[in-house]
């Protein structure tokens, strides 16, 4: 697999610490709010990636913190009259939810910084003693210029960053381009905790050095986030890591591309800016999904409802597609496949190997998705009313195999029918075979008032429920 490193500025050959295990570290939210739909886009990204690798036979270590201590996690608190573990604790559970709508599966890991304080100081205390940092007035810094490399990720020159930098008022630094590494408390309502350097709490930058540290080890194989993450964040990660550690920090930096809303940048004065939580009050959180997985991941991607509906209609197409399969598994003949059927469906590796191909190339997945179409094309073509069971198994379960990955179709038709539908529905084609029509269409009409519609196919019917 080739993946492009934002380090080096080119696709290299994926090569793992650790031949078939790989360490993936994602930063994950800042728990203040319900995360709007530029957030999800990483988050449904690289749970794809982490799926993908699986598929290719890798044990996967995926770690993706929670930022439960923030300024804007103390502001919101302020505002509610309420603590800043609570709103935290209020956010993750709301983030669950709506990443579970999005078929996000939960990280091997889900730290917290709160829970990891004593890493954080530990990780500091190192810095300050490798002459990397310095304590003013219970705030410590990083050196930056003491570590020649910084700039390498962002590709930003030492000299530029220098001439646009500000001490801000309030702050002690040495240098305008040092950054917190430890904050001291300056309100009693201030989350805080006891330090060498008084009471305080962490900066966010070291927050995820000393989590990913502590869960994947010193230098791990991927590094993934948004694309605003690159810098400060990342930048400063790399630095205070790598000087704390005396090793590479992570050998693949991997970083999405920005969502616009209507091809403006979303921003919340705009009045475009849109939380997954109100977009599944209007689409199913799989179009979400499919619609996130439809453009390269590292090109901006448009949000409209032009968009939102084009991705709807085609989940649609992959639904009725194992609907159809799901039927003709009960519904089909009984007995082994034919001659034909075993030559269709070893015709189905062709698509897998270009689903592969796609995914190898820098995580394709809008690619990808164009050879879920052909092979459901080539599905529909094959798999006809009178298909074997067996043929349409196998031909569903080649369908869910890149479906899997993709985090679609999920729990779909999965369950079945019920058998008192099923009977109504084989008594109805029954009626239709005798050329009864008026019990065809009353039995369709009864099963309409318990929410089904039925949509005669040319592989046969498809149980809608309402």
């Amino acid at each position: 697999m080739k993946i492009y490193n934002t380090l080096t500025r080119k696709k290299e050959e994926f090569k793992p610490i650790k031949e078939g295990e790989v360490s993936i570290y994602v930063c994950g939210p800042t728990v203040y709010n319900f995360f709007h739909i530029g957030n999800a886009r990483p988050f449904v990204v690289f749970d794809t990636l982490r799926k993908y690798m699986e598929y290719r036979g890798n044990k996967v270590k995926f770690v993706q913190n929670f930022t439960d201590v923030d300024d804007k996690i103390i502001n919101k608190a302020r505002e509610e009259g309420s603590t800043a573990p609570e709103v935290s604790e209020k956010y993750i559970e709301e983030y669950y939810k709506d990443a579970a709508a999005l078929n996000v599966r939960k990280a091997d890991v889900h730290p917290k910084v709160s829970e990891h304080i004593q890493d954080i100081v530990k990780f500091v205390e190192t810095l300050v003693e490798k002459g990397y940092a310095y304590e003013a007035d219970g705030d410590v810094y990083f050196s930056t210029r003491k570590f020649p490399e910084y700039g390498k990720l962002s590709k930003q020159n030492i000299d530029d960053l220098e001439s646009g930098a500000r001490i801000a008022v309030g702050e002690v630094k040495q240098d305008p381009l040092d950054f917190a590494l430890w904050k001291a408390r300056k309100t009693e309502d201030e989350i805080a905790w006891e330090s060498p350097w008084g009471m305080g709490r962490p900066g966010w930058h070291i927050e995820c050095s000393a989590m990913s540290k502590k869960h994947l080890g010193e230098t791990i194989d991927i590094h993934a986030g948004g694309q605003d993450l690159q810098f400060p964040h990342h930048e400063n990660e790399i630095a205070q890591s790598e000087c704390c550690n005396g090793s590479p920090f992570a050998h693949y930096w991997m970083h999405n591309g920005y969502i616009t809303i209507d091809n403006e940048k979303m921003s919340k004065s705009k009045g475009n800016f849109f939380t997954v939580r109100d977009i599944l009050k209007e689409y199913d959180g799989e179009v979400i999904r499919f619609f996130l997985l439809s453009g390269h991941y590292r090109s901006p991607i448009n949000f409209s409802d032009a968009l939102m509906d084009q991705a709807k209609n085609g989940l649609a197409r992959m639904e009725n597609c194992k609907e159809n399969l799901v039927y003709l598994t009960t519904a089909g003949t009984d007995g082994t496949m034919t001659d034909s059927e075993k030559e269709q469906l070893a015709g189905y590796d062709k698509y897998r190997q270009d689903f592969i191909r796609v995914m190898d190339d820098d995580l394709n997945t809008a690619d990808a998705i164009s050879a879920v179409f052909e092979l459901i094309t080539a599905i529909n073509t094959a798999v006809k009313d009178g298909a074997t069971k067996e043929f349409a198994q196998k031909s569903l379960k080649t369908l869910m195999e890149f479906a899997d990955v993709l985090g679609l179709l999920q729990g779909k038709a999965d369950e079945g029918v019920d058998p008192e539908i099923q009977k109504l529905v084989d008594e109805r084609q029954e009626a239709r075979k005798a050329k009864n029509f008026a019990r065809a269409d009353e039995i369709r009409d009864l099963l309409k008032e318990k929410g089904i519609t039925l949509k005669d196919t040319p592989q046969g019917v498809q149980i809608i429920k309402e």
